[in-house]
């Protein structure tokens, strides 16, 4: 036997602790030679002889056999070669359960006294008790202590859990990392992760040592079968070596993975080797937190429908492949479902999840190794490829092929689903995930273009791409531009033909935009991005906010003129379900005359939407605000159509203007057009005007107003403005006045 590893015990000295106890029995058995305490195993505690002697360790280990089979033994007396009494005492704690065994070696003597047990136990048993009672206040501190300290651990790792949340790259390292605590603060030898429809297996091992793969392998699907079953965590301590048949060849600690509608997503395996110490209830309820943790960290990074990273873990993963390409080519593939808003709407938006769930398992099953996806938005994903745009089309290929094959059934039909995919290489000096997707997301424009279904490459020598590329840029300043309040709009005199008192002049307003140089930008230059990512409606609201705020300072002024503001607005903004609302209100409330105001629609916006264009047309003139069609005759609008919008003004395209003088159809046109409006009491205007000539044709052919630089050219509204009096200006100069000025107001789309 050998002295226990963690005593105190120094050869021949009992310690401060113990050395009254022996003076204190010595005292009571004067002829006693040798104390020495001996624990419940077998080892020795302390001993006030330097060596004990191999016949007292004998003697010792048969006597633990007998009192630890006999709780109501107090002890027994032996003897030692030379005819030594040794008198062996049991020391319980409350429970009846051994903590030492105390060993007194004597002197020969020649009183049978001393080979009487009981004599001897009735001297020395108080100064026993005042020691037993010694060793079960230390076993108690021990065991408060052993609590505690493993109380402060578990709480160390659970506040470490929460500090990794912020400081880890990704969803993967930080499920990596919780599992590897939880192996080592529950001392077992192997941990399991698995989340099967996450893609989700991390299996690892204690310390250096190698995870027992094969027995996960085998067990795998029966451990998920238990959790799945079994809400609350599992313990199997219960072995094969304990002979059940059934069990499991390892002590297992299983904890279901439950996601926040309660169900069962996976599992979290703790092993330990059947000879390790039995899994405890204290084990289990850590294991269950830390499950919780691990389900958090789960579908925080993971996508619910699709299985795939979301767009937050993705953009962690992103910006840790840029940092470490390390001369391997990277690609990035953006991947749109093609029409699933009209799966939605014909089918049920449970089965557009449908599709997005079947295309997110097909990503998943074909992904390489190293290669990353995610579901970046709704219908929208996107992966990373260690590879060259030559096999990351070969890939995207793929993939594009097996959505083509989904088994999406509504009843006994199954819906057609197929995928537009852009492919491009990974830029390396990219920071944000935007910039990293995007020429891969202008390819994938790019394909929806060209018909849908199929797979485009980056090519900075395709025009189409580029122009989609470059409006990526653009889109992003003209956020900014709106943000700043780098948006601007230029006034553009617009004449009457006739020479009646009520035709009159007026103005309509342009929009500009400054860009980072503070030069003028003009709408050609970034109206086709604005639109293309749905800036439209954004801006159209600041064109009514900034046109009602501009001209209420000379609400009074413009009170009882004739005068009126035409603002244009998009298609857009006639299917944003919000717009209308808001451009009632503001007018209603604006405390300007809604006369005052006539609203612009082009020809083709309003008949995409024939309904909804309709009712906000009549809205504005049940205000009395005035109504346009602008750019009338390029659609496919009907005379049936015209009589039925309660339109008030119509600005012929200027294509026709522009070739009147030597096209006969163009004139044909011009001439039709200014005669049906005036036969339904319509004013007309005639855009581009570049020349006198054409202007003269024009007013020939019965239109009433003309635009373009032959005309006026713009000057900033603020400017034109300024010849508008405010209140507080005398009645002289509000008297004085060049005549009533009508302005129209919008953007030239």
């Amino acid at each position: 036997m050998k002295p226990s590893p963690d005593s105190e015990y120094v050869p021949g000295q009992p310690g401060a602790r113990f050395d009254p106890y022996v003076r204190l029995l010595r005292s009571l058995l004067p002829r006693t030679s040798c104390i020495a305490m001996f624990g419940a195993a077998g080892e020795l505690m302390w001993s006030t002889d330097t060596m004990t002697g191999p016949d007292l360790i004998n003697i010792v280990d048969d006597a633990l056999l007998s009192v630890s089979s006999n709780p109501q033994s107090p002890g027994q007396h032996r003897l030692l070669a030379g005819n030594l009494p040794v008198y062996l005492c049991a020391l319980r704690d409350d429970e009846q359960q051994l903590l030492a065994l105390l060993a007194m070696v004597c002197r020969p003597g020649d009183d049978r006294r001393n080979h009487d047990f009981s004599f001897a136990y009735s001297l020395i048993g108080p100064a026993l008790e005042c020691l037993r009672r010694d060793l079960v206040a230390r076993a108690t501190i021990e065991e408060l202590q052993r609590i505690v300290g493993g109380l402060d651990k578990d709480l160390n790792l659970l506040l470490a859990q929460g500090a990794t949340e912020t400081v880890n790259a990704d969803g993967a390292n930080e499920l990596q990392l919780l599992l590897q605590q939880t192996i080592e603060h529950l001392r077992a030898g192997t941990g399991a992760l698995l989340v099967p429809e996450k893609n989700v297996t991390l299996v690892r091992g204690s310390g250096q040592a190698t995870p027992d793969t094969q027995f996960l392998m085998r067990a795998h699907r029966r451990l998920l079968s238990m959790a799945q079953a079994q809400r609350t965590p599992l313990v199997l301590n219960d072995t094969v070596s304990a002979g059940n048949p059934e069990a499991l060849p390892h002590r297992v600690l299983c904890c279901s993975l439950r996601s926040r509608a309660g169900r069962c997503i996976g599992v979290l395996a703790l092993v330990r080797d059947a000879a390790a110490e039995p899994f405890t209830a204290r084990d289990a309820h850590i294991a269950e937190i830390l499950s919780r943790k691990a389900i958090g960290v789960i579908e925080s990074s993971f996508d619910a429908l699709s299985g795939l990273y979301a767009r937050p873990a993705f953009e962690r993963r992103v910006r840790g492949v840029i940092a470490d390409l390390k001369g391997q080519p990277w690609s990035a593939l953006y991947i749109d479902v093609d029409q699933l808003h009209a799966i939605n709407e014909k089918s049920g938006m449970h089965m557009g999840d449908a599709v997005l769930a079947q295309l997110g398992e097909l990503i998943r099953q074909r992904l390489p190794p190293g290669a990353i996806g995610a579901r970046i938005s709704g219908d929208r994903f996107a992966v990373l490829l260690p590879a060259r745009v030559q096999d990351a089309e070969t890939f995207a290929e793929s993939l594009r092929d097996g959505a083509e094959r989904l088994a999406v059934m509504q009843g006994e039909a199954r819906l057609p689903v197929t995928i537009s995919v852009g492919v491009a290489l990974l830029e390396s000096t990219a920071e944000e995930l935007a910039h990293v997707l995007a020429t891969a997301e202008t390819a994938c424009k790019a394909a929806k273009d060209r018909g849908r279904n199929r797979v485009e490459v980056y090519e900075q020598a395709d025009a189409s791409i580029m122009r989609r590329h470059a409006d990526i840029g653009i889109a992003a300043r003209v956020r900014e531009a709106i943000e700043c309040g780098r948006l601007h709009l230029d006034a553009q005199l617009i004449l009457p033909f006739a020479t009646a008192e009520t035709a009159r002049p007026h103005y309509e307003l342009l929009l500009r935009m400054i860009d980072d140089g503070g030069r003028t930008v003009g709408p050609d230059t970034f109206l086709s991005a604005a639109a293309r990512y749905q800036l439209m409606p954004a801006i159209d609201r600041w064109v009514v906010n900034h046109v009602i705020e501009s001209l209420r300072p000379r609400a009074s002024i413009l009170e009882g003129r004739a005068l009126g503001f035409a603002i244009n607005f998009s298609g857009q903004s006639l299917n944003d379900e919000s717009f209308p609302e808001f451009l009632v209100e503001r007018v209603a409330s604006s405390g300007l005359d809604p006369e005052l105001f006539c609203f612009e629609l082009t020809e083709n916006a309003t008949m995409a939407c024939l309904p909804r264009a309709e009712a906000l047309m009549r809205r504005l003139r049940r205000l009395g605000c005035g109504v346009a069609l602008d750019d009338f005759g390029t659609g496919l609008s009907s005379l049936s159509c015209l009589r039925q919008l309660p339109v008030t003004m119509l600005k012929i395209d200027g294509s026709f203007v522009r070739d009147v003088l030597k096209d006969q159809r163009a004139e044909s046109m011009v001439r039709a057009i200014a005669q049906l409006a005036r036969s339904m009491s319509i004013i007309t205007v005639a855009e581009y005007i570049e020349t006198e000539a054409i202007a003269t044709r024009i007013a020939e052919l019965g239109v009433d107003y003309g635009q373009g630089f032959a005309i006026g050219r713009p000057i900033p509204l603020a400017d034109l403005l300024t010849e508008l009096p405010l209140p507080s200006s005398t009645a002289d100069e509000r008297v004085e006045d060049d005549g009533d000025v009508d302005l129209a107001v919008g953007a030239s789309r």
